[in-house]
């Protein structure tokens, strides 16, 4: 086999994560340390522009969502996400300080909890136990179908 007989390299994949709270420290915060970790990291203050994003960027493996959002919340933003069959996949990561934030991520199908204040020790363990492996990574042209 020569060397124009073999595969096109494939870039190797970035796991995006896409962070949804409203406190620019913490979005900011996770963007840093997720980054030096090798994640493509964006962030959003509120469920909507969560929305917004994630249907105009199909890199997003893994969200980490905060409950308590303006505009609107934690509740709402995965209620329209798991309505919409391309984003449904994506798992969420709850980040959270309210005292039923247990219960609210199991009813809202949440794969972990960490509890805020965030220790940054356990928000990667978490996203290394999830892994982007474990979900379908979309392909560009999911975005053509209709939900």
């Amino acid at each position: 086999m020569t060397s124009t007989d073999a595969a096109p390299a494939r870039e190797p994949h970035h796991c995006g994560i896409l962070v949804v709270d409203d406190d620019a420290e913490i979005r900011e915060l996770l963007r840093v340390a997720l980054s030096a970790d090798g994640y493509s990291v964006a962030g959003v203050p509120n469920g909507r522009e969560a929305l917004h994003y994630l249907r105009s960027h199909v890199g997003v493996c893994m969200i980490i969502l905060d409950l308590m959002l303006p505009v609107m919340d934690g509740a709402a933003f995965r209620a329209a996400q798991l309505r919409d069959r391309s984003l449904a996949w994506i798992p969420i990561v709850v980040i959270s300080a309210v005292n039923d934030a247990d219960a609210r991520a199991r009813e809202m199908g949440a794969r972990r909890l960490v509890r805020k204040p965030l220790d940054l020790d356990e928000v990667r363990n978490v996203l290394g136990l999830i892994g982007c492996c474990q979900a379908r990574p979309r392909q560009a042209s999911d975005r053509s179908r209709p939900a």
